[in-house]
């Protein structure tokens, strides 16, 4: 009886471990899938974060540009501070009116031929005075058609027929003139009309239709004839001290492509290409042989050209302001201001003492105060990623600085660090904050060197026109008029900076005689 009951007990024990065996089997798998949904749960939380946070960017405090920002109800915030005066002319401001010339092209006499109050005859009478009126108007305009005749006449001594030469402006049967040349290039390139806009110009002034293939041809001229200038301000630009770049992505047939810039504050050149990247630059051919200073946005491909290079601190502003406005870190407000008192130092001590550098201690003081803003920052943000705090580092401006840049280097091993499977993935903040921590030299290039300016401004204002090209006249439909664009447009760009009147520019690039720059300043 009792061999039995031992049975069944037996029976049971080895059932009841059998069912414990697979609860244990299901609660780790339960586990296992928690664990999973947790992974997915942070995941979307990453996303969301992510979508809200490009949801809150604008032209303010991101790189996006303002034509991007909607109707948005913001109040703008200028980081420029205010200079306390008025808007309009200041007291001494001269004034710009029109004003009367001396020698009027042409001269209408109103006589006076009798009294307006007794109505006798005063032609018999001297002139008293003569008072003057000016009107400044534009003529009727209308195409004029010049013949060119050119004599044959045959030698009576050997009977050879004789024909005069047709002036280079009249070198085929029937063309137009640099007038209607200059003019039509114009209005495409540098007003940046579209072509059948332009045909509509021409018939409504001058009562003459020039069609699209007409254009098409006067742009290509000119760009034949812009040969010697592209060649020497692509060799201007390799030798200038200090170089602005910056690319754009445009659409050119139905394809997208990209419009790189090098510039300086004396010269343009633009030129498009079907990448983005070093092979692009490669293709285009200034950045290889550079040797001076870079100035860009840490677009990456820029890194890998063996010359200088200096960041964009308007950049680094506007990223600040996000995480200051959106993120609440007190380290970014701490390095924007700091920022901002290097600049405002650089700009006082250049226009005020005429000096060329900062004095030694001067730029210490401020390299400390970088690199420990920045220490701050990570400490903050690592606390954050452990779980601990908030990411904000509230002591930052508080907390003593360090005497010694020894001393910012001191070993953060002893933060606590929350494992995770895998590669975590970096906050944009703390990706901020290893750029400024391991481009210290590029982002205070303009502290260390007064030549090198404190954003890259120029790159930008001058890529600009691609985005405003496209806007008011839509995408390129050709590579043909794509390259005859950017031709051009280098061409116009470079003579407004050297203050060359754009029109009389084009005309003598449509005569073989582009104006090319002297000055190779940045």
């Amino acid at each position: 009886m009792h061999n039995g009951d031992n049975s069944e007990q037996q029976r049971e024990i080895v059932e009841l471990k059998r069912e414990n065996a697979l609860l244990k089997e299901k609660n780790k798998s339960f586990e296992d899938q928690v664990e999973l949904l947790r992974d997915q749960i942070k995941s979307l939380e990453g996303q969301i974060e992510s979508l809200r946070d490009q949801l809150k960017k604008d032209s303010h405090n991101s790189s996006k540009p303002p034509s991007t920002d909607g109707f948005k109800n913001r109040k703008r915030k200028n980081l420029r501070k205010s200079s306390g005066k008025k808007t309009g002319g200041q007291p001494g401001h001269a004034g710009h009116t029109l004003e009367m010339v001396e020698k009027p092209n042409y001269i209408r006499t109103y006589k006076v031929t009798q009294c307006k109050k007794c109505g006798i005859s005063l032609d018999s009478k001297e002139v008293y005075k003569v008072q003057c009126h000016q009107v400044f108007d534009i003529p009727k305009l209308e195409v004029t058609v010049t013949e060119h005749q050119v004599e044959m006449k045959e030698c009576p001594g050997c009977g050879t027929m004789n024909i005069a030469d047709f002036p280079p402006q009249a070198s085929n049967i029937v063309q137009y003139g640099e007038g209607i040349n200059a003019l039509a290039s114009y209005l495409s390139n540098f007003q940046l009309i579209p072509q059948a806009r332009i045909g509509e110009f021409f018939g409504d002034l001058f009562n003459h239709h020039l069609s699209t293939a007409s254009l098409i041809a006067i742009n290509e001229k000119i760009y034949n004839g812009l040969q010697p200038f592209d060649e020497a301000v692509k060799e201007k630009l390799i030798q200038s001290p200090v170089l602005h770049v910056d690319e754009s992505g445009f659409r050119c047939e139905n394809k997208r492509q990209w419009l790189h810039c090098a510039s300086t504050a004396a010269m343009t050149y633009y030129q498009f290409h079907l990448k983005r990247g070093k092979q692009a630059m490669d293709d285009i051919g200034i950045l290889p042989s550079f040797k001076g200073t870079l100035i860009h946005d840490f677009w990456t491909p820029y890194l890998k050209y063996l010359c200088g290079h200096g960041l964009c601190n308007e950049h680094h502003l506007r990223e600040l302001i996000f995480l200051i406005e959106e993120k609440n870190c007190s380290w970014a407000s701490s390095m924007k201001q700091l920022l901002l008192n290097i600049k405002e130092t650089v700009d006082k001590v250049k226009t005020e003492f005429n000096a060329k550098s900062l004095d030694h201690n001067i730029i210490r003081k401020f390299e400390r105060r970088y690199q420990w803003i920045i220490k701050k920052g990570i400490k903050a943000e690592q606390l954050l990623l452990a779980g601990i705090g908030t990411g904000t580092d509230t002591k930052t401006d508080s907390d003593s600085e360090p005497s010694s840049l020894a001393s910012i280097d001191a070993d953060n091993s002893n933060l606590p660090q929350k494992k995770k499977r895998g590669r975590q993935k970096k906050s944009k903040s703390l990706n901020l904050l290893m750029r400024l921590k391991g481009y210290q030299k590029e982002a205070l290039a303009f502290m260390y060197n007064f030549e090198i300016p404190f954003d890259n401004n120029q790159a930008e204002r001058d890529i600009r026109m691609i985005k405003l090209r496209q806007k008011i006249s839509g995408t390129f439909r050709t590579n043909q008029g794509a390259l005859f664009f950017c031709s051009i447009r280098s061409y116009i760009s470079t003579a407004r900076k050297n203050k060359v009147n754009v029109f009389s520019a084009i005309k003598d690039a449509i005569r073989g005689q582009p104006f090319i720059p002297i000055n190779i300043a940045r």
